[in-house]
């Protein structure tokens, strides 16, 4: 008899949990486009990966990839897209398995999304410089080794370690009503106001409830937690050193660090700029994403590398 309670309770536990997971997708509704420019869709592989671009094709390409993390998408770039498609072609995707790119239940890798910036380079872009975040620093990276596709990288904070492979973590996040529901409260508001308070933003005054609104609903479309669930069991980590294969490149490199980083501390972008003969800017209050907290200082180092004439080697560090 007891047995039977207990069976009848996870029962009806599993039940109620498969229930709020439908609710909350019902309440997300469509995801509509983070960034206001002319809607696109690219087709690889089987997916439908949607991008934006904006400005006059015939100005020099800037590719801009955000980073990967549970409520990823090219939202990221906000409050630079607009103003750097006044002097660029600028193209902005979401990447798949975000955004409002197609998420099937596959088990994402590293190698997959360093396929991806590599032909999405190559048939999208001209001689584009890439700007791109955390881990899409290391998938550019291995494109540029790969293709050639850039014609330099500013790297935002990027890596290529989040920790160690846990395969147990990832089939829980895979797993259709328990890992739903885990990834729900992971994706919870406020869970990503805590996130965004201790480890996005340096203030509150950095972002806004829009922007959390945002997050939430991207992270409670169909599929979106399969390719998180590689992220947070470090699937989603390219098997290389960083640093010896920034070294490698013959492109202009230019590292971006906020000062106030608590998931990777500037003593990491210090390293990694030194081993990479990199330039190093260091945004003062500021953590993962100086570019959405200081938007102006930001595109200003920006537009500076895009105009500036190759430079001799010679890592040196500038603070903005």
């Amino acid at each position: 008899m007891k047995l039977r309670n207990v069976v009848a309770g996870a029962a009806g536990g599993l039940g109620a949990a498969a229930l709020g997971n439908r609710l909350l997708a019902w309440k997300a509704g469509d995801l509509q486009p983070a960034l206001e420019g002319r809607q696109q869709t690219y087709r690889w592989r089987g997916f439908d990966v949607a991008y934006t671009e904006a400005g006059d094709p015939d100005n020099p390409d800037v590719l801009l990839l955000h980073g990967v993390h549970a409520a990823a998408s090219n939202k990221e770039f906000d409050q630079i897209f607009k103003q750097l498609a006044k002097t660029h072609h600028v193209i902005a995707p979401d990447l798949p398995g975000f955004g409002r790119s197609d998420r099937p239940p596959l088990t994402y890798s590293a190698a997959l999304y360093t396929a991806f910036v590599t032909d999405f380079a190559e048939d999208l872009t001209e001689d584009a410089a890439c700007v791109a975040t955390s881990l899409s620093g290391a998938y550019a990276t291995l494109a540029q080794q790969q293709s050639g596709a850039f014609s330099r990288l500013l790297l935002v904070a990027p890596t290529g370690d989040t920790g160690s492979r846990r395969t147990w973590l990832r089939s829980l996040f895979r797993s259709p009503v328990v890992g739903q529901g885990l990834f729900n409260l992971l994706t919870s508001k406020r869970s990503l106001h805590v996130f965004d308070n201790r480890e996005a933003y340096s203030t509150e005054a950095s972002y806004t409830e829009r922007d959390v609104k945002y997050q939430w609903q991207t992270s409670h479309q169909p599929g979106a937690r399969f390719a998180p669930a590689s992220f947070v069991s470090g699937y989603l980590d390219p098997d290389v050193d960083l640093g010896e294969e920034l070294a490698r490149l013959d492109v202009p490199v230019t590292i971006v660090w906020g000062r106030d980083a608590t998931v990777s501390p500037l003593e990491d972008g210090e390293e990694l700029a030194e081993r990479a003969d990199a330039k190093l800017v260091v945004f003062d209050e500021a953590k993962l994403l100086p570019h959405a907290e200081h938007p102006g200082p930001f595109l200003d180092v920006l537009l500076d590398e895009l105009t500036e004439e190759d430079r001799e080697a010679g890592s040196n560090v500038t603070t903005q």
